[in-house]
């Protein structure tokens, strides 16, 4: 006797394993989140033509600012929403809303409206970020997860790095339109990769939208930012508006704790992150985007100012810290993946780089610049060991009811941590140099902001005095990031999963 299906019943195939299932799963979550990372960063080299362009160049940098805001809170809205319907359902809207911004960006007639685009167009960059590492746990099996994460975070920093120099190659050869208009095949590839992805239904259940929670997390957010972006701010520093923000900041955090406290669904999971393994792994993501994204911020600098190095040699100096993070991200999934052991590797790969980056702090008046961009392409590989172990760790203690929530939290916590911890160091350098020397600092806003100023033009007692004032500055600075590097050194030995079932 044969069976026949009804015809409402569907025959299932057997999930693609191995090698098919690498081919089906990660062109289609790559792609968007390659998307969501690269334009955080295309748009800033292209900020002086925008400004010769639309002009209001005191609003220019909300134009990068306004995306970071909206897309960290998009990341924890998607995250929910993904849970109840379905994360490749979302994929879908996340493509569409970051498609139709994209393209209302390249045709911003005024630097306001390319600002509401732009935070438009976080709204979707937030989803894709989020999703593509809710998707990996959903349709990855958790031992060969760690690959998959390993990947993810080595695309993740390369995208990083590749942003600006990508952003100022479009914008010489085709205008800065263009870098918003290339988005709109990426965006159409993107959506036919994700139609490859498995069809997978939500929680589904009751759901009323905590919109209290997401007004909250708005004001905390832009103002933890604008209040980031504000103490950049070489001179002019608006005192009272910074203590406004900073009042709003602490306000806005304290009600939201108390909203998500109550509410039935919150669209911050305080019980997730109160789980010991969740909680601690979004602390190491946030000072860990603390310890990275302060380093690619401030090695620029350092070897503008320090050694006179043009843009085209700083590009190459950096070149083996954006590769060594990405081939030790790569390098750690393969170890979790074979052994099972997931924070020891991060546990001791920080205790290298805390040695690493106090070898700067101590004898960087010794090393020539290239001698440092070695130094860090090793220390980059010890920080490759981390990101995608944080990931791993919090969706396996999440389990898959709240994979993407539990994914969010991370993506929000290294995009706060990144900002707060760039603010920190940024004052402690400044800091410095207005503490020592009031001149030092008029002579580094000056080549800084404008390209004015040579070191090298100098006497030479007057050049080996500054010399020895910005080295002294910077020392500071590293000495700032080797903490981060300590504290996040800290939390990982203290995350309770240490190997995978």
């Amino acid at each position: 006797m044969h069976f026949k299906p009804k015809p409402d019943q569907q025959v299932l195939s057997p999930p693609p394993t191995g090698f098919a299932l690498f081919l089906t799963v990660f062109p289609s979550i790559i792609l968007p989140m390659f998307l969501g990372v690269i334009d955080q960063t295309i748009v800033a080299t292209a900020l002086p033509a925008i400004a010769g362009d639309l002009g209001d160049v005191d609003l220019l940098s909300w134009v990068v600012v306004t995306y970071l805001v909206t897309a960290t809170v998009a990341a924890l809205v998607y995250g929910k929403l993904g849970d109840l319907f379905g994360r490749r359902r979302l994929m879908f809207v996340a493509l569409g809303v970051f498609l139709v911004a994209s393209i209302l960006c390249a045709l911003a007639p005024t630097t306001i409206l390319l600002i509401v685009a732009r935070g438009l167009q976080g709204l979707g960059g937030g989803g894709l970020l989020s999703l593509s590492q809710a998707l990996i746990g959903e349709t990855i099996p958790p031992r060969d997860r760690a690959r998959y994460q390993g990947y993810l975070a080595a695309v993740g920093v390369s995208a990083s790095s590749l942003g600006p120099v990508a952003g100022g190659f479009l914008t010489q050869q085709l205008g800065w339109q263009s870098i918003f208009l290339i988005n709109i095949p990426l965006c159409f590839l993107a959506v036919l990769l994700t139609l490859r992805l498995p069809k997978r239904a939500g929680t589904g259940g009751p759901f009323r939208f905590d919109f209290p929670g997401l007004v909250l997390i708005a004001a905390c957010v832009g103002s933890v930012l604008s209040l980031v972006e504000l103490a950049r701010q070489l001179d002019n520093i608006n005192v009272p508006v910074l203590v406004a923000l900073l009042g709003l900041a602490i306000a806005a955090g304290v009600l939201l704790f108390m909203q998500e406290r109550r509410v039935q669904n919150p669209l911050v999971p305080l019980e997730l992150i109160r789980n010991p393994a969740i909680g601690r792994a979004d602390a190491l993501a946030a000072v860990f985007g603390a310890t990275l994204i302060s380093l690619l911020t401030f090695l620029p600098i350092y070897y503008r100012v320090v050694f006179g190095a043009s843009p085209s040699e700083i590009g190459l100096l950096l070149l083996p810290m954006t590769a060594g993070n990405g081939i030790g991200s790569m390098l750690t999934g393969q170890i979790v993946s074979r052994t099972g052991r997931t924070a020891i590797v991060p546990s001791v790969g920080l205790m290298v780089v805390v040695v690493l980056v106090s070898v700067l702090v101590f004898f960087s008046s010794e090393l020539s610049r290239f001698e440092i961009s070695a130094l860090l392409g090793v220390n980059a590989l010890f920080l490759g060991t981390v990101m995608g172990v944080v990931q791993l760790t919090v969706q396996i203690a999440a389990g898959p009811a709240v994979l993407g929530s539990a994914a969010a939290t991370v993506q929000f916590s290294r995009t706060l941590g990144s900002a707060l911890g760039t603010a920190i160091v940024g004052v402690v350098l400044f800091g410095y140099l207005a503490a020592t020397d009031q001149g030092a600092m008029s002579f580094f806003v000056k080549l800084l902001q404008d390209g004015g100023g040579n070191i090298e033009a100098l006497s030479v007692d007057h050049r080996d005095v500054l010399r020895g004032e910005l080295l002294g500055a910077f020392r500071a600075a590293f000495a700032t990031i080797a903490c981060f590097a300590a504290l996040a050194c800290a939390l990982a030995w203290s995350i309770p999963t240490r190997r995978l079932q």
